[in-house]
């Protein structure tokens, strides 16, 4: 397969009657899936979105999303997934930055749409009775696909924390996207009979493995609702109650699972294979993990959102007397990595270095900027192994990872700036796994301390959820280093100690 669309299309016609999305609704064939997508597809050409042009989705999960994406794809129109529980503002920046023509949304987000500066097109998704509901537009009886179409043509924008304030479009092709696919199910064996967790929301790019691995094999994808997503014991129940086979999450979720979610005594035994991303794991808990349930596969997978993943390793067996978290491993997807020092020199094995891609999947470049030619520079600094295997040792930069997310430091204190009463602003995060915080320092301008619960409702209308600050301390002024720099390791010793 070359393009994305044709995963759904193939298996339609292979699958007919499988089951292909599961939503809190019900669940849909891959026949009826196809036959969505491709009216989806005949509502853009009726609405005259064309090849090459955006449109934005604010929704929460459902069939209709998944089923969106296919059409545009088939047209060769670019799909931007947007947090749904994201704020207004943030959609409002993605909005301006990706030049989208048109949002699909739901008929409880038109107030906010309606307030918006810049007011873009909007269909509504899940109301017929309101105007806006896309069954109001005449559809063409046809919709043939754009010859155009290629395999390096850029197929999704995924929007990531950007230092400036304004988020990033990772723009990726579906070559970036299939390459990573392909490898996944040539690695984890996926199979028709397969049933997939969509814990990930869709513009997280963990998200890519679940819908396309699924669409591509005629398995069942299990779309988790927002509102479980974070309670430990539903989400073990859902395992159970939809006879998930294949999982995938960040490794916090795994925890609180493990913790709080009884998944220990009560992991069905549909489940074969366990994927974990975005942080490392903390090795005592994936210790009872990989002892619990020796017949699971269970693998990190490794990458930044503009190289998917680049590396993975498969957990066997955690060492008793391990300390550190298990290695990122060795090259996936077709991918070559290496490890780079300073001055352009590759590194030798146990020097430490910044990690390189090269391959399939890294990113076409950010939207709207220079495309990326070559290797990337992720910025994670890494040494390799003896048996070959990269070892993740940090960030070079500014980067920060709370629960998977991966976090701009830059645009947390910008919002946290915007406060009237908040002259300086730091943050740093905490802990580890699921017990990380992202701490704010703050030097009021009045000397009188902001509340947190008013920084986090004032957080809440600039950025998304998982940017919102945990924790607050002020501060009379913030420690320096003989830079004039931040100090963060003082930060960190205030909350550490």
């Amino acid at each position: 397969m070359k393009l994305l669309h044709e995963c759904l299309v193939r298996s339609a016609r292979e699958y007919p009657g499988n089951i292909a999305v599961v939503d809190q609704a019900g669940s849909c064939s891959y026949a009826e899936l196809d036959a969505r997508a491709e009216a989806y597809a005949g509502l853009l050409v009726a609405l005259g979105v064309g090849r090459g042009e955006r449109i934005l989705l604010w929704a929460e999960k459902s069939v209709e999303l998944p089923a969106l994406m296919q059409g545009a794809l088939r047209q060769g129109v670019v799909y931007v997934p947007v947090d749904p529980l994201g704020p207004v503002s943030r959609l409002e920046k993605i909005l301006a930055d990706s030049g989208a023509s048109l949002v699909f949304s739901t008929a409880s987000r038109l107030a906010d749409l309606d307030a918006l500066e810049r007011r873009p097109r909007i269909v509504v998704l899940d109301d017929p009775a309101c105007p806006l509901h896309w069954s109001h537009v005449e559809l063409p009886a046809s919709a043939s696909a754009p010859e155009e179409i290629g395999e390096h043509d850029l197929a999704y924008i995924l929007y990531t924390s950007g230092s400036t304030g304004t988020p990033k479009g990772v723009a990726l092709s579906h070559r970036n996207a299939l390459a990573f696919v392909e490898w996944a199910n040539e690695r984890f064996a996926f199979e028709a009979r397969d049933r997939f967790s969509n814990h990930a929301p869709f513009h997280f790019d963990l998200s890519v493995l679940d819908l396309y691995c699924a669409f591509s094999r005629g398995a069942a994808v299990c779309l988790v609702p927002e509102g479980i997503a974070f309670s430990p014991a539903l989400l073990t129940a859902f395992l159970q109650e939809q006879r998930i086979s294949v999982w995938y999450s960040v490794p916090s979720v795994l925890l609180m699972m493990m913790r709080d979610g009884n998944l220990l005594q009560s992991c069905p035994d549909s489940l074969r294979v366990v994927l974990f991303a975005g942080e490392p794991f903390p090795i005592k808990h994936l210790r009872v993990l990989r002892e619990a349930f020796p017949g699971l596969r269970m693998a990190n997978l490794f990458g930044p959102t503009e190289t998917n993943v680049c590396t993975c390793y498969e957990v066997v067996a955690v060492d008793p007397a391990r300390l550190q978290p298990v290695p990122i491993g060795t090259a996936a997807s077709g991918d070559e990595v290496w490890a780079e020092k300073d001055d352009g020199r590759r590194c030798e094995v146990g020097e430490e270095g910044e990690l390189i891609v090269r391959g399939p999947t890294v990113m076409l470049g950010y939207f709207g900027q220079p495309a990326v030619t070559g290797s990337y520079r992720t910025g994670d600094l890494v040494r390799q192994l003896d048996d070959g295997n990269y070892e993740y040792l940090g960030r070079r930069d500014d980067m920060l990872k709370v629960r998977g997310y991966r976090i701009e430091r830059g645009e947390v204190e910008a919002a946290l700036l915007a406060h009237p009463r908040v002259r300086e602003a730091a943050v740093i995060v905490a802990g580890g796994g699921m017990d990380a915080a992202l701490w704010a320092f703050l030097v009021p301008s009045d000397g009188e301390a902001v509340s947190l619960i008013e920084l986090k409702r004032h957080c809440a209308e600039r950025l998304p959820r998982y940017m919102i600050v945990d924790r607050a301390k002020t501060l009379a002024e913030l420690p320096r280093n003989a830079n004039g720099k931040v100090d963060r390791f003082k930060l960190k010793a205030l909350v550490e100690d």
